[in-house]
């Protein structure tokens, strides 16, 4: 049997020379390659030079990866401000094609952080950049003030839903994981189903209605040390086991 390919959506960066650039955390091709066994591809985020539908040819899965730009906020009909930071527009359309042409197809769809607020937008959903700031949150951004290796350790519950997808995947209703983000789901959009919630309520796990392959989106940062917690791997098995389905 041959070996599967993963693709890797790409984010954009300028180079110190000032070259603009993609990358990608190592962290996730080292995933994707010791849990899925696949070769890890980075995909640029450039709209203007991907044909989406060649790319689903060849790929037997696709990762929307986290990042620090947040979603443009005038894809889901709200004005740009100070409070959501930095943009990455080519990412944002490259993503929306991804999703929907993935979900159409039964390509196997993981999104991973600003991957499920992405898998979101797609189908209407609305965010906001500081979930932290609405009454009753509590703040899901890194913790800067601990030692680099103890800044993905476990941090809440999540709490999931009764006979739901992710429930039956886990075998359980509640889980522990990390947390890494400022912007949140506030609305899901009309096919996106809420599995997963912390304790004041953000959204942390979700998937997409009627979607014929693996398209789930998680909020906490999945693709760390999925080799060492197990909420991690989990999804990472699962993911894999749908790449094998022809």
């Amino acid at each position: 049997m041959s070996r599967k390919t993963v693709g890797i959506l790409g984010l954009a960066e300028v180079s110190q020379g000032g070259a603009p650039s993609q990358r990608m955390a190592d962290t996730y091709a080292e995933t994707v390659a010791r849990m899925t066994g696949a070769t890890p591809l980075v995909i640029p985020a450039l709209p203007e030079t991907q044909d989406v539908g060649h790319l689903l040819e060849i790929m037997d899965g696709i990762v929307l990866t986290g990042g620090r730009a947040n979603v443009h906020p005038e894809e889901y009909g709200e004005p740009a401000t100070e409070a959501h930071g930095l943009f990455d527009r080519p990412r944002d359309r490259m993503a929306f094609d991804l999703v929907r042409a993935c979900v159409d197809g039964g390509t196997p769809l993981f999104g991973i952080c600003r991957g499920l607020q992405e898998m979101a937008v797609a189908y209407g959903g609305i965010l906001h950049p500081e979930i932290r700031d609405l009454p009753g949150r509590q703040n899901h951004r890194m913790l800067k003030d601990v030692p680099r290796e103890q800044r993905y350790d476990l941090r809440h519950a999540v709490h999931l839903t009764h006979n739901g997808t992710f429930a039956s995947l886990y075998g359980t209703e509640t889980i522990q994981v990390n947390s890494l983000h400022g912007q949140g789901v506030v609305e899901p959009g009309s096919r996106v189903v809420v599995e997963g919630r912390a304790e004041d309520s953000t959204i942390e796990a979700i998937r997409i209605a009627d979607a014929p392959g693996f398209a789930l989106g998680v909020q906490w940062h999945a693709e760390h040390a999925p080799w060492e917690q197990q909420v991690n791997a989990v999804l990472w098995h699962h993911f894999s086991e749908a790449m094998m389905v022809e």
